[in-house]
């Protein structure tokens, strides 16, 4: 979740106020539904919806959001090695404390260590790309592999369902191919988000951020920050802090919905 919200890399400029307003949007979607499965799963409230494809379809459009709104950050960034390193760390922290304390919820290559993974591996890419590929194809290029690709976790190219060609089972092995999208036999995550397919859609928003940019950077560069209503004013601190909410949002749910149990027991 790429906090990046600048017109240039180079030099400091207005934020973009859809970007961020965006990006805080996807943050209250992420923390309501995170609060519901805490009340789903560890409260026993009874919501068939949220195990079924209505819940399905809101997890998707969360994290689809916040990996292509990183792809699409990532031209931003004046720092995207400092940025990358910090939020793979965060990742490996999360990990680390969730192993630690929550084993039977543990979170093993999660959301913050596909973003970390995927802002440092475009840096080389980002070089390798430029003058090569025009924004057009790249995009074109980047969603069929994504929807190629979106079922290799599963065992198959495909997309949701769509099984194509299934994948031998000898990629299955090991915690690497895990990382790269072929989870071992076992393995086990609350939250897993390997580089295939992920990566293809963080470089959607990559290629993305060239053709909307093109074409609206005067625009941007002139809003009035002032005239933003306070609603929005409030989405967008949220997008500006999206990796500081994400990482505190669940202990915070937690002990919200821990307080709510002990005055229901005293009352």
């Amino acid at each position: 979740m790429s906090e990046t919200g600048n017109i240039s890399r180079g030099r400091r400029t207005k934020r973009l106020v859809w970007l961020d307003a965006l990006r805080g949007f996807t943050v209250v979607s992420m923390v309501l539904y995170h609060g519901m499965w805490d009340a789903v799963f560890l409260c026993g409230l009874k919501a068939p919806w949220y195990d079924a494809l209505p819940g399905y379809v809101w997890q998707q459009s969360i994290c689809w959001t916040f990996i292509f709104l990183a792809g699409f950050s990532w031209r931003f960034d004046r720092k995207p090695l400092k940025r990358g390193l910090l939020i793979f760390g965060a990742g490996a922290l999360v990990t680390i404390v969730t192993m630690l304390f929550m084993p039977e919820d543990r979170i093993v290559f999660g959301v913050l260590t596909l973003t970390g993974s995927c802002i440092l591996l475009m840096i080389p890419a980002d070089r390798l790309l430029q003058g090569r590929i025009t924004d057009r194809a790249g995009l074109a290029a980047a969603a069929a592999l994504f929807f190629l690709t979106r079922d290799v976790n599963l065992g198959y190219l495909g997309f949701e369902g769509l099984r194509l060609v299934r994948l031998p089972s000898g990629l299955y092995r090991g915690m690497f191919m895990t990382y790269l999208g072929f989870p071992a036999p076992g393995f086990f995550s609350t939250d897993y988000f390997s580089l295939l397919p992920w990566f293809f859609l963080f470089c959607c928003g990559y290629f993305a951020h060239g053709i909307v940019m093109g074409r609206s950077v005067g625009k941007a560069e002139g809003e009035e920050q002032k005239k933003i209503p306070a609603l929005l004013r409030g989405l967008c601190f949220l997008g500006r802090h999206a990796m500081a909410v994400y990482i505190i949002h669940q202990p915070a749910i937690l002990l919200m919905l821990e307080g709510l149990q002990l005055l229901r027991k005293a009352g």
